[in-house]
């Protein structure tokens, strides 16, 4: 087996226990969250032709706030009303979802 492959399969076997823990898995979904959150300003913002200061002004916020968000490092949830309003700020509005887990059978 190649390495890359071995390396895989180990990262995959970690996982897979790391999953199973449900303390693991709301750490990971919240990650995972603020980088959605961060790719979705920074596409908004840019298809919008918007530099992080105008989009902060059009937002009524700093433009560092939108720095933090973009960067998708940032330990902090944004608000609702600030996601609403970075989204009218970049003419689209904010949509939310939950996504059904899907479990492995056998």
């Amino acid at each position: 087996m190649a390495k890359g492959k071995k390396t895989n399969a180990k990262v995959r076997e970690i996982f897979k226990k790391d999953f199973a823990d449900p303390e693991f898995r709301v750490l990971f979904d919240e990650e995972r969250a603020r980088s959605e959150i961060a790719r979705a300003v920074t596409k908004a913002r840019k298809a919008a032709g918007l530099t992080q200061a105008e989009l902060a002004e059009k937002a009524e916020t700093k433009q560092s706030v939108v720095a933090r968000l973009e960067s998708g490092h940032d330990s902090r949830t944004p608000s609702l009303p600030l996601l609403s309003k970075i989204a009218a700020a970049t003419g689209r509005r904010l949509v939310l979802d939950f996504e059904e887990v899907k479990k492995k059978t056998g």
